[in-house]
């Protein structure tokens, strides 16, 4: 297992490092005080090594980040000015690690590739670990490509394919509410799950991002990847541990027989985009109005679409995911709906409606709706609701994701042949949306979505 001790952040001075990974390598080094890292900042502006340092000191007080750890780091830290895309600049880069270093492309998708080619002409320190941030590829073909440029760098267990939605603490809940759990994972199947929803609705619009947004929609930014990879962890077949090899295993298994519900993309899935509205206190234009928008695009900013999971345990259950922006309610969940009972005896009224499971993420916590006999009539039943709250991720997801690469530990990674599938999966419904056979429908910002789109 390669433990790096150099973190070297391509694409040091843009949005995603100061904003995200800066401010999670900080309360990282403040969380686990024996971590001892040196920091190698680089990209295209000019920057000193002091002019660095404040950047990096004012994304860590954004955490609150102290200690020895913190000390240390800011204390030595550099930045280069340097193109990525050079071979001889990568190499002088990589020179100045100490030990074996973790690289992390905080870069656009195409400039990424544009440095693993650059990489291929450059001698890597022996353990270099390799940080990659979606979109992996824009398709199944060129997921491929990238995947086999990735393995003439490094061995696959090198390449951190981030998915920072899927943080250890989300991971190890899931698991450990239906593995832990009897009264759970003899239920885990068609005979007594009747059909499963993955939500992640936002209240928030493009937040700056129009560029990637407009170009990816609802459905490659979150379906393809996040979403798809929930999914996997939740219908999963029983890992023997939770180890790199284990888990992606199990989680490959049910991405490669997952595909659109009975081959149909048109009658499986839905998109819109929102139209001017008001969320909370915020104010948004309509999105074809919204800056950096091209709306002949034809951009979705909430997709729908139903999959099947063609194995023995899910046959026949229908696995909608739904993620939209601009959405009047936050929901960031898995809804489980079991089958009714058979048969409730006789005598007994009320509620008898089936029992629902919600498994909130972020933060993580559970609910289950069911029916007992409630006060007053005992010959009623009433809907009543058990829950609760699961433990929290001592870091932030991007902290956890660099907590994984500085360990070696590629568990919560998406492996090579998972992103390949994921593009796979959606195939069809994205050849269906460009050849306009999936009309292109509108919200108003605020609403739940398309009132006459079946419910999730």
């Amino acid at each position: 297992m390669t433990t790096p001790t150099t973190l070297i952040l391509f694409g040091g001075s843009g949005d995603l490092s100061s904003r995200l990974l800066l401010p999670a390598l900080g309360q990282l080094l403040t969380d686990r005080a024996d971590i001892r890292v040196q920091l190698i900042g680089v990209g295209a502006d000019s920057l000193s090594d002091d002019e660095w340092s404040d950047r990096v000191r004012s994304s860590f007080d954004t955490t609150d980040s102290s200690g020895e750890a913190v000390d240390a780091l800011l204390s030595e830290t550099t930045y280069i000015e340097a193109d990525v895309t050079d071979a001889d600049a990568l190499s002088d880069v990589l020179s100045k690690a100490e030990g074996a270093p973790a690289v992390y492309f905080a870069l656009p998708p195409h400039v990424t590739e544009k440095a693993c080619v650059a990489l291929e002409s450059v001698d890597l320190p022996e353990g270099t670990v390799l940080g990659m941030e979606k979109p992996f590829g824009n398709d199944a073909e060129s997921a491929h490509r990238l995947n086999q440029q990735l393995l003439r760098l490094v061995p696959e267990e090198q390449v951190h394919r981030v998915d920072h939605f899927l943080g250890q603490s989300t991971v190890l809940n899931l698991l450990g509410l239906r593995f832990a759990n009897r009264v759970f994972e003899p239920l885990w199947n068609r005979d007594h799950i009747d059909s499963v929803g993955i939500v992640y609705d936002e209240q928030l619009g493009l937040e700056g991002r129009a560029d990637y947004y407009d170009s990816a929609g609802a459905l490659v930014d979150m379906i393809q990847s996040h979403l798809l990879q929930v999914m996997s962890i939740f219908a999963m077949e029983p890992p023997h541990s939770t180890d790199a090899v284990d888990l992606r295993d199990a989680k490959s298994t049910v991405l490669r027989a997952t595909r659109v519900c009975d081959g149909d993309p048109v009658a499986s899935s839905h998109r819109a985009r929102y139209t001017e509205g008001t969320v909370g206190d915020r104010h948004f234009p309509s999105y074809v109005d919204e800056p950096n928008v091209d709306p002949s695009r034809k951009t979705e900013t909430l997709a729908q679409v139903t999959f099947e999971i063609d194995n023995w345990r899910w046959a026949g259950v229908p696995f909608t995911l739904r993620s939209g922006k601009a959405i009047g309610t936050r929901r960031r969940e898995i809804i489980v709906r079991f089958k009714p009972a058979p048969h409730v005896p006789g005598g007994l009224s009320g509620s008898s409606d089936a029992d629902v499971l919600r498994i909130a993420l972020g933060p993580d916590g559970m609910a289950l709706e069911m029916n007992v006999n409630g006060p007053g009539d005992p010959w009623e039943l009433d809907r009543v609701e058990l829950s609760a709250e699961f433990g929290a991720g001592q870091l932030k997801a991007y902290g956890e994701v660099l907590e994984s690469m500085l360990n070696g530990d590629p568990s919560l990674s998406v492996r090579g042949d998972a992103a390949e599938q994921m593009w796979r999966i959606v195939a069809p419904v994205i050849q269906a949306w460009r050849n306009g056979e999936v009309p292109l429908d509108e919200y108003a910002t605020g609403s739940e979505g398309p009132e006459d789109w079946p419910k999730v």
